[in-house]
């Protein structure tokens, strides 16, 4: 999972990536698409500082957002600030927000227009040069005072960083071509800004006139001036944010002149001492070979400095080396924090919380094969990286890093993955006494020990199921209600924890549990509406019944009716949709008035009427005189049943209720009647198992009473229907036979063969020609069409 794809796809110029590296994130969106919350119980920002969130273990390029989109942004607030407390009771906050921010409008917005503010800074500009009002010095002569020092600075400032901005701001975000780098060739200008760094006696403006004579410097076609100036001044700069946004430009022109062990060196510094340019210089970091690192560990002129060149090497290589080094160099560096955290994560990724296998791992479509507890746990010991461990285990013991407290949880976790519950929990309990006492720090401590508390479960009895229950209810019910933030990673644990549930009961043959659970609810795990297959055994289904009817039940199936997705109208709806397709209209009459609402469903088309093409848009478009629920629609086949029972009108009667078992198939308008969860949904029916497939694709009985109409008919018309009704069957189960026979889907055109005449085509044609039934169907079937045309 690591982001080692970097290297290859983003090998650019530091240079360039400070000119135009937000043209690339236009295609990542706001999230990490791989997001970790769901197959980790480790949350990384429980004890990092936030500078380090975008180098956490990812499946994206940056974690949680996927791509850096503050290149033009990131320091605004900082800016505004500091400019706020220099003009502090000459101007309002917003005032200054105004002039350096502007109104600012949607990162991908088309309009090209010159912003006011900009405007307005020009116009002050002009009137402080020529010292003649003009309408905007008018307009903010009544808001601040013009005549001010510090606020003619603060104007003549701007002016002239707006200028550079031309070339260093990036507003072209939806490039997919490289961009190329604009330049500011105004030496005049930039000396100009060089000569009011050099005279100016104010320490806040002279420190903003020399970051703003470096960043002339870089983005004009001399940046060879930018590292004379800096090399030139840096003695005399404070070591601030300027100083460090400096440094990077000067690590940026050191790469694009290939000076690649210089250029990292220097990257390495920002990243240590600038957070706010953590995700750019790690970004930027790239050693070419062996030879450029070692050469950038040559320059380094104390442990510092290598400890923090091993940090950005972390990222990209072995987090495992790289803490190793560190803490040699340096125990008490917070680099160490964010390391930790891709330690442990990537020692997750390699477990495996299924509790099943594939029967060859080679093929992903292989069938998987069920472990029990003790096959799973001793397959993911295997797994556990035994030189990570013994670090972890070696740095947690020395109690000399920043934060023990992270050592000490991060080694309980490992321990727990590792099989050692003893030791788990006295790490546990050892980094409860120092770590802070934040929500999600105490979180991320109950959730880890309630996995080294289950984990400890062979064989579940009464007594060891009671020390789960509680946490079991606050990962099921609570956290999912009153959990407010977006980085407690639970999920992971909550869904580890039903497979663990589902496992121990299958142990004890319980398959009523292990379903509530979610051992074995899905047929198809790859494709969301696939239904539940559990209920396509009998005993399975009548036992659930029972059990979910069942007063006084234990503490844990509490639970586990909790979180089960389907309720006892589910069930009797299913066994309604199951009779109804064996023509046991009774039951399922009786079965569908035990669902609540799902009776009073309406088919989106009449389920009674027999068109000759089958377009269920067409019919859920098509004017209804009644809309039927589907009680009603079970009551009215149970009316025509009954009438058919006493020979009454015989053909009508037998037709409708062949237009309605034809309906409810697949091939019909009426799908919506079978589309229950436990059935599963799908315009496709190979979207379903086998013997839902088989169910709402049979047209057996329709086919019978479209043969019971035929034989009631008394004219050609209505037998020409007839027949042509029993062709759609015909066709329906051509069509089924040929697919289900295929092994791949993609078979089903070698043959070459569309449709055949089938033998109600023949009919159709040899005895009823003459009738108007005919030419309508000659009119809207193109099979008959082709048929007659060959």
């Amino acid at each position: 999972m690591k982001r080692i794809f970097l290297n290859k796809l983003f090998l650019v110029s530091s240079a360039v990536l400070l000119f135009a590296y937000g043209v690339i994130y236009a295609c990542g969106g706001g999230d990490d698409w791989d997001f970790f919350g769901y197959n980790s119980n480790f949350t990384p920002e429980t004890f990092t500082d936030k500078s380090y969130s975008p180098l956490f273990l990812s499946g994206g390029i940056f974690y949680g957002i996927g791509f850096d989109t503050q290149h033009n942004s990131r320091f605004n607030d900082d800016i505004k600030s500091d400019w706020a407390n220099y003009l502090k009771g000459k101007v309002d906050a917003a005032t200054v927000s105004y002039f350096l921010i502007g109104e600012e409008t949607p990162m991908y917005s088309s309009e090209k227009k010159t912003a006011q503010n900009k405007t307005d800074i020009t116009q002050l500009h002009v009137f402080f040069k020529n010292k003649k009002e003009n309408q905007t010095s008018l307009k903010w002569g009544k808001k601040i005072n013009l005549k001010d020092a510090k606020v003619k600075s603060f104007i003549e400032f701007l002016y002239l960083a707006q200028k550079i901005e031309t070339v260093s701001t990036n507003t072209d975000y939806w490039s997919y071509d490289p961009v190329v780098a604009k330049t500011f060739n105004d030496l005049k200008m930039i000396q100009s800004i060089e000569n009011v760094y050099n005279t100016t006696s104010d320490s806040f403006l002279k420190n903003r006139y020399w970051f703003l004579t470096a960043k002339a410097y870089f983005y004009s076609n001399n940046k060879k001036k930018t590292i004379e100036f800096f090399n030139k001044t840096e003695s005399s700069v404070a070591k601030n944010t300027l100083y460090y946004r400096a440094l990077s430009y000067v690590a940026g022109i050191n790469y694009q002149q290939k000076k690649y062990s210089t250029s990292n060196y220097l990257y390495a510094q920002v990243f240590d001492k600038c957070p706010e340019l953590r995700i750019v210089t790690a970004y930027s970091f790239h050693p070419q070979n062996e030879s450029d690192w070692n050469k950038s560990l040559a320059m380094a002129k104390n442990n510092k400095e290598k400890a923090a060149l091993w940090a950005v090497h972390g990222y990209y290589k072995d987090e495992t080396q790289a803490i190793g080094k560190i803490y040699e160099l340096d125990p008490k560096s917070e680099h160490l924090n964010y390391l930790l955290t891709r330690l442990v994560n990537n020692q997750e990724q390699s477990i495996n919380n299924s509790f099943e296998v594939k029967t060859n791992t080679d093929d992903y479509s292989s069938p998987s094969v069920k472990q029990t507890i003790v096959e799973n746990r001793e397959a993911n010991k295997i797994k556990m990286n035994a030189k990570a461990f013994d670090l972890v285990a070696k740095i947690a013991a020395s109690g000399n890093t920043e934060k023990p407290y992270l050592w000490d949880i991060s080694l309980g976790y490992l321990q727990t993955l590792k099989g050692d519950y003893a030791a788990a929990d006295t790490n546990l309990n050892k980094a409860e006494k120092t770590m802070p006492k934040t929500e999600l720090a105490n979180y991320q401590l109950r959730l880890l020990r309630f996995i080294n508390n289950m984990s400890k479960i062979d064989k579940l009895t009464d007594k060891n199921e009671k020390t789960i229950l509680a946490d079991l209810n606050w990962l099921y019910n609570e956290l999912p209600k009153t959990y407010k933030g977006e980085e407690f990673r639970y999920q992971n644990a909550a869904q580890w924890s039903k497979n663990y549930l589902a496992t121990l009961y299958r142990a004890k043959q319980n398959p009523v549990m292990v379903e509530l659970f979610g051992g074995d609810s899905h047929s198809n795990l790859y494709y969301w509406g696939g239904g539940n297959a559990f209920y396509d055994n009998e005993k399975n289904l009548l036992d659930m019944k029972s059990f979910l009817a069942k007063p006084n039940k234990t503490e844990i199936e509490k639970i586990g009716v909790g979180i089960y997705y389907l309720k006892l109208k589910d069930i009797n709806s299913f066994q309604a949709v199951q009779a109804t397709f064996k023509n046991k209209i009774p039951e399922a009459i009786a079965f569908i008035q035990q669902t609540d609402s799902v009776q009073y469903y309406t088919f989106l088309g009449n389920p009674f009427n027999g068109n000759i093409k089958d377009c269920h848009d067409c019919d859920h478009e098509a004017y209804q005189k009644k809309k039927y629920t589907q009680i009603d629609f079970l009551n009215t086949i149970k009316s025509m049943q009954d009438k058919l029972a006493q020979k009454e009108d015989v053909y009508t009667n037998s037709l409708l209720l062949g237009n309605a078992f034809y309906n409810i198939t697949h091939f019909g308008n009426g799908r919506t009647f079978y589309e229950t969860t436990i059935v599963g949904y799908g315009s496709n029916p190979y979207s379903f198992r086998d013997s839902m497939k088989k169910m709402i694709t049979n047209c057996d009985v329709p086919k019978m009473y479209y043969q019971k109409a035929f034989e009631a008919a008394t004219t050609k018309e209505q037998k020409a229907k007839c027949i042509y009704m029993l062709a759609k069957c015909e066709r329906n189960e051509y069509y089924n036979n040929k697919y289900n026979n295929l092994k791949n889907w993609w078979e089903a055109n070698d043959d070459k063969i569309n449709f055949i005449a089938w033998n109600s085509f023949k009919t159709l044609k040899k005895e009823y020609s003459d009738t108007k039934y005919y030419q309508d169907v000659i009119a809207e079937c193109g099979y008959f069409s082709t048929y007659l045309n060959q």
